[in-house]
Parts: structure tokens; C-alpha cells; sequence
């Protein structure tokens, strides 16, 4: 979840929202739903929808690439926001229901993120979207 992003917003192409809506339902037909599913749907209905051409660049979509900053050890990760079936940890394509997936979804350059983990809260920095698939012409990805 974007906690400096004053307008407390998310904001989803159409098409993320809906990928991702049908993406939720099909995963609570299914047995052993992830555990963050729900607070992604949380996201999603405070999510402003707005069509692919309009979504500003410096907004994580889904397939963005994503620098960011550990506000606490100051290190930088970059990392690609990816639906669960392209997730590899190794390549840096971190999946929509990790933690860190879902907090980053939606929020833009400048915004802090917080998760929590077993020993406690991780908060990150957006530093840059280093690639949205929007702002490069790619309405499909």
C-alpha cells in the first residue's frame, strides 16, 4: 500500500483491473488461494481505473520494471511486477501476490510502501519505473 501517496489512490489501466479481478476469482475456485489475495482485492477497490493510454508513465502497472529503495539499509532493488505464472524470483520478476507485488501495484515514483514480514515492517521507496509497458507504446502487455 502507497503510505505517502497523499491521495491515499491507486491507479489501474482497465485492463490490469480486469486481468487481475478474473485472476482473484479464479484463484478462490481453486484450493490453496494465496494468502495475499485479499488484500489485493482490498487494492483493487480503491484503485482509480483509467484507460491504457492515459495511465501517467510514472505509475507501476503490471509488467513494470521498478527501482527501489530500502528506506532503512538504503539499498536498491530493481525488480518487474508480473502475473503469478511468469514469476521468477531469480530473473527479479516478482509475482502480483507477493507482498511486495501487491504493495507497489498502482503507486508511483516518489511513494513509500510498507509490508509486513515475520520480523516486522519492510518500507521501500519508489525511486523510478524504469519501464512501464503503457508509456512504451505496449497496451496489451
Amino acid at each position: 500500500m502507497c503510505s505517502i501517496n497523499m491521495e491515499n489512490v491507486i491507479y489501474l489501466t482497465e485492463l490490469d483491473y480486469k486481468r487481475l479481478v478474473d485472476l482473484i476469482q479464479l484463484q478462490r475456485q481453486g484450493a490453496g488461494a494465496p494468502a495475499n489475495i485479499g488484500k489485493l482485492g482490498e487494492e483493487l477497490k480503491r484503485a482509480k481505473r483509467v484507460a491504457s493510454e492515459e495511465i501517467p508513465a510514472d505509475v507501476v502497472t503490471m509488467n513494470s520494471r521498478v527501482l527501489l529503495r530500502d528506506l532503512q539499509s538504503g539499498k536498491e532493488m530493481e525488480i518487474t511486477l508480473v502475473y503469478p505464472k511468469e514469476a521468477d524470483v531469480n530473473a527479479r520478476k516478482i509475482s502480483i501476490f507477493a507482498p511486495v507485488g501487491t504493495a507497489i501495484l498502482g503507486c508511483r515514483e516518489g511513494d513509500e510502501v510498507e509490508w509486513p514480514v515475520p520480523s516486522g515492517t519492510i518500507h521501500y521507496k519508489i525511486e523510478k519505473v524504469t519501464f512501464q509497458p503503457e508509456s512504451a507504446g505496449n497496451y496489451n502487455l
